[in-house]
């Protein structure tokens, strides 16, 4: 299989890959096929014989009682059969396990032997323990003897099928018909199978006729399908939630970027498609390559996937696979010297001793696994003890368990013994060997997982079997509210009471199993620990189990985990590294999301990292710090007093106040001279006061814009500056009064313009503006406003008018009194040169309109607080045009030619 970053492996592209269909269906079809020929043929007789005779036996390894009620049990105790001869030139041989074999493991120091499953054996001693124990309690299934038939599957699917057939159909060669065929079946449950590719095809065709099967071991989550397998629980939990376990550690130690090795059957199958499903649908990380472990030592293959390893950026290794996979697997890593990865196993192998060697442990300490839940059956030990071989076994088509584990422990043989044994040394066994003499881990009972699961698993079938028994006849759960009788007892009828069968363990475990069969998942969190020494130990780190809402609970104790790294810490295992603050991911093209590049972000938006796939933009007053990794508040920008324009802008108004003040000074000093009384030194004064308004009213467009600065800097430059026009105006036309009156017949045009009517033109003239500044206040009044379309990173604080029309109206009103002034000052140029003021007030006119024609463009045009300068600046140059033009050359006699101050040079009757 071609494995790359470039696209993450599937599940059904393994499948493909190899070329094979999916096994389940093909399985099932074969043995339904295979079952109906065996019933078929077994159920062969002559019409007229009283009896039917098996087609054939089968040869198998067993353990037997006897009892009331009998349970079946499928255990796995040889590692090892012998196919027979398909020539079909004679009768074929049964397929038929063996024992001792010596599997040379390369690169280890000595050969070792695996010959002799001793845990499976112990299993299968844990339910012949539990059903003593359950005889021997009074309150349980009291007056009813449970008794067994234990067989080997030899890890083999077809010695294990022959097995399940054994079971429900029994081993007797002839059976005698009475007239009517009742009683109970052979056995009434069955314990097992440990594998989930054994359990299926089992379970499929014992399915059919609602036989229960409680599998201590299988763990295949297709099992959960209550269609497909009606009559199946199981007392270990599903590979569904072994899945969602992986994946929380993995969640926990944020690793992202893992491969995946999966064992070639249903196990590795069907957990390979979960992992993959479940891990999308989190969210929480990728598989850099996904292979399949083939069962037996395919070196080429073997190369082929540990070269994937080596060359994959991915720390972390997830294996769904048995011990039998994993120790060819093992010899290649060995070989190349494959170190630095974190391992990460299934319950299948998370507790394997036969990979704890000192020859392994540099490559696999610190593995984490997922293990079944641990727990203590008392007594189980002094059972194990009492247990002795069956010196008069003698079924010739059965070979006793015990017995071949006791030739296996103490190298010896039962009599018969094989030709040459005793010859070449061998020993004889008695059946008095002491069991305490030899070392075996058949007697370690300090670590029971698939035991405990076994040691439950019978007591579901009891506690079940009890609920049935006790049912009151008349009020039973069958047909008329019957109840089932041990006489009549029929296997599906305990499947009822199993759906609702509900107890405690001595180790305080509840026992009981959902809709689909499962039982209440719980796994223990295994690490194992590479001693100083060289010893190994699998110590218990954690657990994970299912929350009250459905999800997975971890707890790790991590100050207890060994890391079989230099650091001493966790290993990082990611595609790409997590985005910095401040930038995005962008995903890769053709590879998975788990890798992908970093981008930063754009300007007024920000990331914290963690593998943001978006930029999130700031808030209207918040712009992007320079890292792009938070929002900072944004800086203001208006006229303020501490920069220089707002400096200058301010001291030229201070200045214009103080020449205004100090012009006033010399004229109410000088008010009766000549040309201060001359020149209206009323208006005079009125028109000073309003410049030095004017001047400082350009003071409110300074500083941090308010509501009361926004709502007074325009009336009081509206009204100032009317004003000072009105001033002007009526000064004008008092000019023009005046030549008029002096011309023959013309004395009736001053009484018009009278000290009074002055006064009243100029309030009337500055009543209309004040009018229409209240209007437009009160109707839409200025505001300060914070306005971010100038800048993207500041906040230009301004006054917005409100209206429009009321500013153009307060401008237009001034602009119209301005040009109504200069007009008539403009034609009274001509006048003679006593009465000269028209020709300066026309001069100061034309620089009042020009200003603030200026004005309008400029101020349109220009942005944020430059906007409020140069109408700052419009104001300071207008009223210094006015005071310039009027004051400056009258100021200029008084002050530096007083001579010219009199009244015959104003006349023209001096020089």
């Amino acid at each position: 299989m071609k494995k790359s970053r470039q696209s993450a492996p599937t599940f059904n592209g393994v499948l493909n890959q190899m070329g094979v269909m999916q096994p389940f269906p093909l399985v099932c079809l074969l043995l339904l096929m295979l079952f109906y020929v065996y019933v078929s043929f077994a159920a062969s007789s002559s019409p007229l014989s009283p009896s039917c005779l098996l087609q054939g036996l089968f040869h198998l390894n067993a353990m037997h009682r006897a009892g009331d009620v009998v349970l079946g049990g499928l255990f796995q105790v040889h590692f090892f059969s012998v196919s027979p001869d398909l020539s079909f030139n004679s009768e074929p041989d049964q397929r038929t396990c063996y024992g001792i074999v010596s599997y040379i493991f390369l690169h280890l120091t000595e050969a070792f032997c695996v010959s002799y499953d001793v845990l499976g054996l112990r299993q299968a001693q844990t339910m012949a323990f539990a059903i003593d124990e359950i005889n021997r309690n009074s309150k349980l299934l009291p007056n009813v003897t449970l008794g067994y038939s234990l067989y080997d599957n030899c890890l083999t699917l077809g010695v294990g099928f022959r097995a399940a057939l054994a079971l429900i159909s029994g081993q007797q060669e002839e059976i005698m018909l009475e007239e009517n065929c009742v009683g109970s079946p052979p056995v009434l449950g069955i314990v097992g199978d440990s594998s989930s590719t054994r359990t299926i095809a089992i379970s499929s065709v014992l399915g059919l006729h609602r036989v229960p099967i409680v599998s201590y071991f299988a763990t295949c989550s297709c099992l959960s399908d209550r269609q497909a397998f009606p009559s199946f629980f199981r007392t270990i939990p599903s590979d569904a939630f072994q899945v969602r376990a992986m994946i929380q550690i993995l969640k926990h130690f944020g690793w992202t970027w893992a491969g995946l090795l999966i064992s070639d059957d249903d196990y590795g199958f069907f957990a390979a498609q979960s992992f993959q499903t479940d891990l999308s649908l989190s969210g929480e990380g990728c598989l850099a390559y996904v292979e399949v472990l083939p069962w037996g030592r395919d070196l080429p293959k073997l190369k082929m996937i540990v070269d994937v390893m080596k060359k994959s950026t991915a720390r972390v290794v997830v294996v769904f696979a048995h011990e039998g996979p994993m120790i060819n697997l093992m010899e290649e890593v060995v070989r190349q010297k494959l170190t630095g990865l974190q391992w990460l196993a299934s319950e299948a192998w998370s507790t394997a001793a036969v990979l704890q060697t000192p020859e392994l442990m540099p490559y696999l300490g610190g593995t984490l696994g997922i293990a079944i839940r641990r727990g203590e059956i008392p007594g189980l030990t002094n059972f194990l003890l009492q247990m002795h071989p069956d010196l008069h076994y003698n079924n010739s088509n059965e070979n006793s368990l015990v017995n071949q584990f006791w030739e296996f422990t103490f190298r010896c043989r039962f009599a018969p013994p094989p030709a040459g044994w005793v010859e070449n040394g061998g020993t004889l066994c008695t059946g008095e060997e002491d069991l305490q003499s030899v070392e075996t881990e058949f007697l370690d009972v300090s670590n029971l997982r698939s035991e405990y699961n076994v040691y439950k698993s019978v007591y579901a079938l009891a506690y079940a079997l009890d609920d049935m028994l006790k049912c009151e006849p008349g009020r039973g759960p069958f047909a008329e509210n019957s109840c089932a009788t041990l006489q009549t007892l029929q296997p599906w009828q305990l499947v009822y009471y199993l759906e609702k069968v509900n107890f405690t363990t001595s180790f305080g475990d509840q026992v009981s199993f959902d809709e689909n069969g499962d039982a209440l998942p719980i796994y223990d969190v295994m690490n194992w620990l590479w001693l100083p020494d060289g010893r190994t130990e699998v110590q218990n780190v954690g657990d994970v189990k299912i929350t009250t809402f459905g999800g997975e609970e971890l707890r790790f104790y991590e100050d207890k985990i060994f890391w079989n790294f230099d650091s001493k810490k966790p290993t990082r295992s990611v595609c790409s590294q997590n985005c910095p603050p401040g930038t995005r991911m962008v995903r890769k093209k053709g590879e998975p999301i788990c890798c992908f590049d970093c981008n930063s972000c754009s300007e007024g938006k920000i990331s914290n990292g963690s593998n943001s796939l978006d930029c999130f933009s700031c808030p209207e007053d918040f712009w992007s710090s320079p890292q792009r990794d938070q929002c900072v508040p944004k800086n203001t920008e208006f006229l303020s007093y501490q920069e220089p324009l707002g400096m200058c802008l301010t001291a030229a108004s201070l200045l214009g106040t103080f020449i205004c003040a100090v012009v006033l000074g010399i004229f109410i000093y000088h008010r009766r001279t000549p040309i201060v009384k001359a020149n209206n030194s009323e208006l005079s004064f009125q028109l000073l006061l309003s410049l030095k308004l004017c001047f400082l009213c350009s003071l409110l467009f300074i500083g941090r814009p308010r509501l009361w600065t926004c709502q007074l800097r325009h009336a009081a430059f509206g009204i100032s500056f009317v004003l000072c026009v009105s001033c002007i105006l009526v000064k004008t036309m008092v000019v023009l009064a005046v030549f008029k009156d002096s011309k023959p017949g013309g004395g009736a045009s001053l009484k018009w313009f009278g000290v009074s009517q002055q006064r009243g033109t100029v309030l009337v003239l500055t009543s209309v503006q004040a009018a229409i500044c209240t209007v437009w206040l009160v109707l839409s009044s200025p505001m300060p406003h914070k306005n971010t379309q100038y800048h993207n990173n500041k906040i230009v604080y301004e006054c917005a008018i409100g209206s429009a029309v009321g500013f153009s109206v307060l401008l237009g009103y001034i602009g119209l009194l301005a040009i109504i002034s200069c007009l008539i000052a403009f034609f009274s140029r001509n006048l003679p040169d006593n009465f000269n003021e028209a020709k300066l007030i026309t001069f100061s006119m034309l620089i009042f309109c020009a200003v603030w024609v200026a004005f309008v463009p400029a101020y349109v045009t220009s942005p944020g607080k430059y906007a409020d300068a140069v109408e700052v600046f419009a104001i300071l140059a207008s009223s210094f045009g006015i005071l310039v033009a009027l004051f400056g050359p009258k100021c200029y006699i008084i002050l530096l030619k007083p001579e010219r101050n009199t009244k015959k040079a104003l006349m023209g009757r001096g020089t």
